[in-house]
């Protein structure tokens, strides 16, 4: 029989049972995994349970039971919605908030669903100076992804407050977290005076150029437009890795290694690469034919998410116009996006974009791949906060075994 108590309405476990529509040894597997709290009864009756609660958990497991199981997994966010021809940001445009604001102000939107003008994150000397240590021990071939894995480790062990996964405590450390990442990375050259915004701190990363004000707005653009992009691979580790209760710099450093594979991350330091050829080539034909000929995929080119072209790229080639360093790159770019459209109807995807800009603003290949991981560290965090709010370790699928059936004998 249910009670009432000061806190609320409390179920025996048959009643609970039967909410939840499981067997009574079932809820106790629900406790065990710390999806139900249980409270003895005082008088030797067995175990009772919150109404609110066990409610709560029989709508989450409705939900989940009518959610699409056609192959692939299917997860609630609030976050980004992706359609033909554009994305959204909380219900809001993406292309026109990133072109109106910047990118911490954007973060501070995908975190919150409030905007903040002027927002600036800051990295505490501590773990600033912690990370920098760490990176700099590293050897001088490393990646930028290498760099910022053990920059991201660095900073959690310099944070005493990692395991509190309260939505003030996960976000004062994402905040410290990405200009910690930046600050971390090598100078590229001297370095300029900056204002503290993470496109200026980053530019100094990237090339040892002075930037002027349009190539840094294309820089900002580019960080705010890559923010989150719903569940690419690496936001899909985070949120597993979040589903589990893990700090939020182990939720990034899961996504950073997601990101490290070859068909995810590279592709932006393989378009930088390709526009160079072109460039030198004089031409894209040339350079087309021979990647064909290789049977190499032609990079920046397709996304599976858009019949036509990616909606971050047209927004970046359209701020590329205003740069006249960005002339040469962007008609390279245009004529490789050309040729394959009459190919087989590919349009330019992000990656071709940004290759644009780290090109003509005379930075490394891998720039590109450091431009998406800092941005996406923003949205790696947003996800890692909605999946906190989720049952834990709801993320388990099961496996569908397909080896030699036992018994066998033992080898």
């Amino acid at each position: 029989m249910s009670d009432q108590t000061d806190s609320g309405r409390r179920l025996s476990t048959q009643e609970a049972a039967r909410v939840l529509g499981v067997k009574p040894a079932t809820v106790y597997a629900y406790v065990s995994r710390g999806q139900l709290a249980s409270r003895r009864d005082p008088a030797g009756r067995g175990s009772s349970f919150d109404a609110a609660e066990v409610e709560a958990l029989a709508r989450r497991s409705r939900r989940e039971a009518a959610a699409p199981t056609a192959g692939e997994l299917s997860v609630r966010t609030a976050l980004t919605l992706i359609e033909p021809d554009r994305f959204y940001f909380r219900g809001v445009d993406a292309v026109a908030l990133a072109s109106r604001y910047r990118y911490e102000e954007v973060a501070e939107w995908l975190w919150t669903g409030t905007l903040t003008p002027g927002t600036r994150f800051t990295a505490p000397p501590e773990v600033l100076k912690a990370a920098r240590r760490a990176v700099d021990a590293l050897p001088a071939h490393s990646g930028p992804v290498d760099r910022l894995r053990v920059a991201v480790a660095a900073a959690a062990v310099a944070d005493p407050l990692r395991f509190d996964l309260s939505e003030e405590a996960v976000l004062g450390s994402a905040r410290c977290l990405i200009p910690t990442l930046v600050g971390a990375l090598p100078a590229a050259g001297t370095g300029w005076a900056g204002d503290g915004r993470i496109a200026r701190q980053l530019w100094s990363r990237l090339t040892p150029r002075e930037p002027d004000p349009d190539a840094l707005a294309v820089l900002d653009l580019a960080l705010a437009l890559l923010v989150d992009h719903d569940l690419a691979a690496s936001t899909l580790a985070v949120r597993v890795a979040a589903s589990a209760r893990a700090h939020p710099y182990a939720a990034v450093s899961a996504g950073l290694g997601a990101l490290e594979g070859p068909l995810h991350g590279a592709a932006g330091r393989l378009a930088h690469r390709m526009l160079v050829e072109v460039l030198e080539q004089g031409g894209a034909a040339p350079v087309i034919a021979e990647y064909l000929r290789a049977g190499r995929r032609v990079p920046g080119l397709g996304h599976r998410l858009y019949q036509g072209e990616d909606p971050r790229a047209g927004a970046l080639f359209a701020r590329l116009e205003g740069l006249d360093q960005a002339g040469p790159a962007l008609a390279a770019a245009r004529e490789v996006a050309s040729v394959m459209a009459r190919q087989g109807g590919l349009h330019a995807n992000v990656d071709l974009a940004l290759a644009v800009l780290t090109v003509s603003c005379g930075m490394a290949a891998e720039a590109g791949e450091t431009v998406f991981a800092v941005a996406r560290t923003a949205g790696w965090i947003a996800h890692a906060l909605e999946e906190y709010q989720e049952r834990p370790l709801r993320m388990r699928p099961s496996g569908q075994y397909h080896g030699p059936r036992p018994p066998r004998p033992m080898p």
